[in-house]
């Protein structure tokens, strides 16, 4: 007899029902629902990332196929076409984001300490990306003129290179007023490239004791107060703490700054870093901001493993529960990855489990030994422990 269901279903457990249907309450999400759950559109939104389904019919017929399995799953029958094409457009996304928050707390305790510098100050990556779409069918996406867009700004957390905070806004929106809204506790270490540069902004991060590392543009103008010695046989070429001198810059950020010129051989290239640190050494601010380069692997990984660059519905609602379910997915299977001894690459995990979502089999026993042949079904329980 087997003693596990499906893989999809042991996934599924770690959103227990009963924290779900309060999300549902608290967010108003099955008001005037009738039959269709808020829980069976999140199971087959959730089968459209780690499934790859790319249409409603991929959907709804890839579960309709598992009849026999869905029970496991919390629901009786596969959803129809127009009944899930609905649900996404009236249901309000803003479950999933709640739902979202939920699981980034169970993963942080597992992420903490994993990252590779050794300072207690915390590190986040800001950064945004633009997605694509038809300026026909999502007009309500003004990017440009013939092209539409919506835009993902995220904060990555550097301990266990998590998404922390995650904001969607047409793809307009200048990523400077989105990051003016967010707040951030004192000693954070903020890294950000060129396209954040606000003196204004900077300063008042300065004056809250947060930190940031971005680089310096080339027309900025600025005096040296202080030269500081610089490490010999280092790629370091100046260190200096500098003071802006701009029209409005000394009004906007009066505070004194850091400028960080390092050679990358790599490259052949030299980079001047800014920053309000001025205690760090020179190549552990160049390596902060080098480690920002995760957040960027992040949006790559995102787009090219689950599915979030074409999408089922057209509305601006169904747009956001389809991001969000793909970032829950995401946050998902970074919490296998941390769970599991096995040493998985996100993108091998991601097509295995694909695989394995309908195979009964111990989810977390395959994690760890996701090659070794799987006990037979009439092994005694007490034989199968002995085994493993």
């Amino acid at each position: 007899m087997n003693r596990f269901c499906s893989m999809f279903s042991q996934l599924l457990k770690l959103f227990p029902r009963v924290e779900f249907q309060a999300l549902v309450k608290r967010t108003y999400a099955e008001r005037h629902a009738r039959g269709f759950s808020c829980w069976s559109q999140f199971v087959a939104m959730l089968f459209c990332q780690l499934g790859r389904a790319h249409s409603l019919r991929e959907i709804c017929g890839g579960l309709a196929s598992c009849e026999g399995k869905l029970s496991h799953l919390g629901i009786t029958a596969a959803p129809s076409r127009s009944t899930l094409a609905y649900a996404n457009e009236h249901r309000p996304w803003q479950l999933y984001r709640a739902v979202f928050q939920e699981l980034l707390a169970r993963c942080q305790p597992l992420a903490r300490g994993r990252r590779k510098f050794r300072f207690k100050n915390k590190l986040v990556s800001l950064d945004s990306t633009v997605i694509d779409l038809c300026a026909t069918l999502f007009d309500w996406a003004k990017f440009r003129r013939t092209k539409g867009a919506v835009k993902l700004h995220l904060l990555l957390d550097h301990d266990g290179y998590l998404p922390s905070v995650v904001v969607i806004t047409e793809g307009r929106r200048h990523d400077v007023r989105v990051a003016r809204t967010l707040r951030f506790d004192p000693g954070t270490i903020v890294v950000m490239d060129r396209g954040y540069v606000d003196y204004a902004w900077f300063g008042q991060l300065t004056t809250d004791e947060v930190f940031f590392v971005t680089r310096l543009k080339d027309n900025a103008l600025y005096e040296v107060v202080e030269r500081r010695r610089v490490p010999e046989r280092s790629h370091v070429r100046q260190d200096e703490v500098i003071r802006l001198t701009g029209v409005d810059a000394a009004t906007k950020c009066p505070h004194l700054l850091r400028r960080v010129e390092i050679y990358d051989p790599d490259t052949d290239a030299t980079l001047v870093f800014l920053t309000n640190h001025l205690t760090f050494g020179p190549t552990t601010i160049a390596a902060i901001y080098k480690d920002r380069w995760q957040i960027e692997l992040f949006f790559k990984a995102l787009k090219q493993t689950l599915k979030i660059k074409t999408f089922v519905g057209t509305s601006a609602n169904a747009l956001k529960v389809q991001v969000w379910t793909a970032l829950i997915a995401m946050l998902l299977l970074r919490y296998l990855q941390l769970r599991a001894r096995f040493a998985w690459s996100l993108s091998n995990l991601v097509a295995l489990l694909r695989m394995n979502l309908f195979t009964h089999r111990d989810l977390w026993a395959w994690l760890d030994h996701p090659y070794a042949e799987p006990p037979p079904l009439w092994v005694p329980q007490q034989e199968v422990l002995a085994l493993g």
